[in-house]
């Protein structure tokens, strides 16, 4: 565990019996300082104190202006994971232990030297859907088709210290994190008296930054910066820019938690605050209450914030006590949080902050976010007509089909999903959908039989206090049955559409997707589906009942009558007050205790199943999920020195926005893709491909997987040259054909490969596998005009080149045909910061040009991941070089 540094300052605080220790902040900062200083920014100085107090002179030079940057070390006292990146990371731990063993040093000294969470919530699939046992029904083709992946979990509890896990059909990883994990200030009992400070954390999934909505900083690495840090490796980043975000007037009636949401992403986004940390204050942000908070801080990684920060203030210690923590630490953490000039009062001094965005919250009204991104919000009228303006060729009304009964109109919605903790966490809203679905009922409406709809909160407090007020059967009349608690849809893990919708795009019709999650990339929700949109729970009721995205609920009424007078949405929409008195009375602290309690304990499938012990993990050579990755097989003992990329060719030629979905799936494997051959080879079924996203221990499924997203077009290419998906020339340009078969040439070659891209590189999920599909294929370098913040520390943690156009360069401006040659000078001179680099094109007749290019490297941790070709590697051999104590 963390213990404070002896060497640095302490003071003390006595609550009741109690007496605590803890580094003030006066002693670190003036009055004036502390006052000036964004919180986030305070509580980052103190961890720096506290941590890394050699690294302190230069965080504080560079907060008085002094200097124009520095390194920041950050220390988190805890990691939480999702169980597909956790499975990798756990994969990488076991081979990393082999590589320690094979050259000579000690496995069991590789352990976690702080506090490791695992919540696995990204696997279960919402294959059986409106009807009572759709939950158990799912659980149970769950744990069939990941047993053995659950059993290597089981050896990880056995095996590795710091461990816990939250078991399957439990809750989603930041509705687990706020409800039960999250302390808000952290007791180190390793000293005498205990050390207190705040409950820091980075996590494994972009949408980490849902827990800044209570005050607590954290946010979303990837996987391999993840397990670094699991390891006592900092999360080193640049001393961030903080934007203020002032939020003034309310949120008129009506307007959900969900749209402010959505308001903000497309505000924010539109400002750039890629990289940089956001901080909400004013009268507005004081007003807004804990849950719509969560909503807007979970949304970050959609506009594209490391952080979203409402700091700590009444509405945060109100939601700690709503949530089950004891009287005894909601008393410590208002006492330590007021000490340290951590918590906000109405009369507290605006902090000072790089930039400003200011939003009057009366001017947010009900919208959607799609069709194709989180951040292109749509005005709930405007909706028809985006849709028109995207879809290919939006089929009209059909006659009478002779599955459903009745038409099918343009643009039907073949999904209406519940899902995601974005906006389950958030009671007013769930308690505003059941409403209405209660009205719907009695008002003898039902959701069009086209529409899959499915309820997957993120936690079982929310299917308690919906059941204890009738208001789940409600959902339930409606086809909104519980189908598992996971981020199921949000992820991907929508399963198959209605058979009859299946053929009906076949057929031609062009469905779409309504979900209260955050993301709707084209092909996310389901492969069938390239446009959907993003709204909240009660919006997503609305459109099962409307059955088309087309609908107009200003003017077209949902139904009629009895006696045949319509029924508008407004109609139906219950009233504030109406929804806050539910809540008050039926969301208890109570409920929360019962199901932290028991978070831990997981089904009886769970419970009956059993793993392996031992430190090493035995690999099973006919495993179709769990192999040894063969980046941590053969290493040496010293690293590789050369960074040399000379004879690289141009592999792939993209253009802006690419996902972290485009370069490495998450969704259902199809049965026609070169990853289902790999399976039948081991006689998997077809039932049982599974997704992408539960085979990523497996590095030769999620190699054939990548860049098969249909999105994706080389345009090295002819147009419509290839199949779906991405296609590339061999190394002697004597076919074409899919990304993986293509790259495999030029590995035999030994020539390195380039992908070149346009602006958002890599935006999306946290997946550190689109960095290592890239590495396996033997991409040495992305080359791009801007990259999204955690895929371009995956790049650099697999060893691969992140590198920047000049500004108003870009790709297109060069003509690239992938005969060309490509040196880059510049990298045996690395240092921390922008470095200027040449790349050197040299094309077969002898012309060339040389193009001005950059790498940004913000640590020096970044140049040894580097030169070490990965984190991983450079983990083994720090081991190795320090006897595994440096790890303790």
């Amino acid at each position: 565990m963390t213990t404070l540094q002896p060497s640095t300052a302490s003071d003390e605080i006595t609550i009741g019996p109690d007496t605590y220790r803890y580094l003030p902040l006066a002693s670190i900062l003036t009055a004036d300082e502390i006052a000036a200083a964004p919180y986030a920014v305070r509580i980052l100085i103190e961890n720096v104190a506290r941590r890394a107090p050699a690294s302190l002179d230069a965080v504080l030079a560079r907060f008085r202006g002094q200097i124009a940057e520095c390194e920041l070390p950050f220390h988190p006292n805890r990691i939480m994971l999702h169980d597909t990146t956790c499975l990798p990371a756990l994969a990488d731990f076991a081979a990393m232990r082999d590589s320690v063993a094979e050259l000579g040093g000690d496995p069991t000294l590789l352990q976690p030297s702080i506090p490791v969470d695992l919540t696995v919530d990204h696997s279960v699939i919402a294959e059986e859907y409106g009807r009572p046992d759709a939950l158990e029904a799912n659980m149970a083709h769950d744990f069939r088709r990941n047993s053995e992946r659950y059993r290597f979990i089981k050896w990880a509890e056995r095996s590795i210290d710091n461990f816990g896990v939250i078991p399957p059909g439990t809750g989603i990883i930041h509705q687990v994190n706020m409800e039960s994990l999250a302390t808000a200030v952290w007791v180190d009992h390793a000293t005498t008296p205990p050390t207190v400070h705040p409950d820091v954390l980075v996590a494994t999934d972009s949408h980490t930054p849902m827990i800044n909505s209570i005050g607590i900083v954290g946010w979303g690495v990837g996987g391999l910066q993840g397990q670094a840090a699991m390891l006592g490796e900092p999360v080193t980043i640049q001393y961030p820019t903080v934007v203020g975000v002032e939020l003034t007037g309310a949120l008129r009636s009506g307007v959900t938690g969900t749209d402010l949401a959505l308001t903000l992403t497309e505000l924010l986004r539109a400002h750039g605050v890629v990289d940089k940390f956001v901080e909400f204050h004013g009268a507005g942000a004081l007003a807004l209450g804990w849950a719509d908070r969560a909503a807007v801080s979970n949304m970050a990684p959609e506009y594209g914030a490391t952080c979203a920060l409402f700091p700590a203030d009444e509405q945060a210690l109100r939601f700690l006590a709503l949530s089950g923590r004891s009287p005894e630490h909601c008393e410590l953490v208002r006492h330590y949080l007021d000490h340290q000039q951590l918590l906000r009062h109405p009369d507290s001094p605006t902090p000072v902050y790089d930039e400003h965005v200011a939003l009057d919250l009366a001017e947010v009204v009900p919208s959607l976010a799609g069709p194709r991104m989180p951040h292109e919000r749509v005005a709930l009228p405007e909706v028809p007509r985006s849709f028109r303006a995207a879809a290919p060729v939006p089929a009209a009304a059909r006659g009478i089909d002779p599955v459903f009964g009745e038409r099918v109109p343009a643009g039907p919605i073949a999904v209406a999903a519940i899902t995601s903790c974005t906006n389950t966490a958030n009671p007013t809203l769930m308690v505003q959908a059941g409403l209405l679905a209660r009205r719907a009922v009695a008002a003898g409406l039902a959701s069009k039989p086209w529409v899959k709809t499915s309820l997957s909160p993120g936690s079982q407090v929310v299917t308690g206090y919906l059941a204890e007020t009738g208001l789940l059967a409600a959902l339930e009349s409606l086809g909104f049955y519980t189908v598992g608690f996971g981020c199921m849809t949000c992820i991907g893990n929508s399963g198959p559409l209605h058979p009859r919708m299946e053929e009906l795009v076949d057929e031609g019709v062009v469905p779409t997707a309504v979900l209260s999650g955050n993301r709707n990339f084209p092909g996310r929700v389901n492969p069938r589906l390239e446009l959907g949109y993003l709204g909240s729970p009660p919006l997503v009721v609305a459109y099962a009942l409307a059955g088309t995205i087309l609908h107009d609920f200003e003017n077209d009424p949902l139904g009629r009558a009895a006696d045949g007078s319509p029924i508008h949405l407004r109609d139906l929409w219950p009233s504030d007050a109406e929804v806050a008195e539910v809540v008050a009375r039926s969301v208890r602290p109570e409920q929360f205790r019962a199901n932290t309690a028991a978070i831990r304990t997981g089904t009886t499938a769970w419970q009956e199943l059993t793993g392996p012990g031992g430190t090493r993990f035995d690999w099973d050579l006919g495993s179709t999920y769990i192999r040894r990755p063969s980046y941590l097989t053969g290493l040496d003992v010293e690293a590789p020195t050369d960074l040399s990329l000379a004879g690289a060719r141009p592999f792939l030629v993209l253009g802006d926005n690419v996902t972290t979905d485009h370069i490495s799936p998450a969704g259902a494997i199809p049965h026609d893709s070169a990853a289902a051959e790999y399976l039948r080879g081991f006689g998997v079924r077809p039932r049982d491909f599974n997704q992408y996203s539960t085979r990523r221990s497996n590095h030769e499924v999620m190699l054939r997987g990548a860049f098969t997203n249909a999105a994706v077009v080389n345009r090295l290419l002819e147009p419509g040259t290839g199949g779906t998906g991405g296609w590339a020339h061999t190394a002697d340009r004597s076919e074409v054909l899919p990304v993986y078969d293509a790259a495999a040439s030029y590995r035999a070659a030994g020539l390195p490969l380039v992908v070149f891209a346009g602006r958002n590189y890599g935006a999306g999920s946290s997946r550190d596998w689109a960095a290592k599909s890239q590495a396996l294929l033997g991409v040495r370098a992305v080359v791009a005009e801007s990259f999204e913040r955690i895929h371009r520390s995956n790049l650099i943690g697999m060893g691969v080149l992140p590198i920047q156009f000049a500004a108003g360069d870009s790709v297109t401006d060069h003509r690239f045909d992938g005969t060309e040659s490509l040196t880059f000078d510049g990298l045996d001179r690395l240092e921390v910061g922008v470095n200027t680099l040449t790349m050197r094109v040299t094309r077969p007749d002898g012309s060339g040009a040389e193009v001005p290019v950059t790498l940004r490297l913000d640590t020096r941790n970044e140049i040894d991941y580097l030169r070490h070709n990965g984190t991983l590697p450079y983990v083994v051999r720090k081991t190795l070089a320090a006897g595994g104590s440096v790890l303790r």
